[in-house]
């Protein structure tokens, strides 16, 4: 597949390893490809997938695309995340995020990952948009942000556990 110059900086900046490259890669592909709309065919965005990615399956009964990548422990699906976050962020304006994490250990991880530039393993190194750490709205500080306006100029980031 050919990377545009957003996925390429990316891809160089957060220094991809192979299988989150081709994520990022197919990510690219399928989000330039699918109608971003409340009112789709699912059935005609599933077409679309499927001809990016010859793996994909169906939408597992959802009412919206759904897309998962799998990839084995220790390869960096964090990283894809923030990879992704930072593509919708760079090529089509989306602000605010939602990430959900299956257990405590992985949710103070993804905290940390996504919302400390001091920490080494800080997702977003590099990335001038994320020079300043997102907002990280969570379970510890939701009720202070609720009542604010999501109509801001800040990358926010909800991250919550089951």
């Amino acid at each position: 597949m050919k990377m545009n110059k957003t996925t390429k900086l990316i891809n160089n900046v957060l220094r991809l390893r192979q299988p989150q490259r081709e994520g990022l890669e197919i990510f690219e592909a399928i989000s330039t490809e699918l109608a971003l709309s409340k009112d789709v065919s699912l059935d005609e965005e599933f077409i679309k997938i499927k001809n990016i990615a010859k793996t994909f399956e169906n939408f597992d009964g959802r009412t919206f695309p759904s897309i998962c990548f799998s990839l084995a422990t220790g390869l960096g699906k964090t990283r894809l995340m923030g990879a992704f976050i930072a593509y919708l962020y760079y090529e089509k304006g989306v602000k605010n995020f939602f990430v959900m994490s299956p257990n405590l250990t992985i949710y103070n991880k993804l905290r940390t990952d996504f919302g400390n530039i001091s920490s080494p393993k800080y997702v977003f190194k590099g990335l001038d948009a994320f020079s300043s750490a997102p907002r990280i709205i969570d379970g510890d500080n939701y009720e202070e942000f609720r009542q604010q306006t999501m109509l801001n100029n800040d990358i926010v980031i909800n991250v919550f556990n089951i």
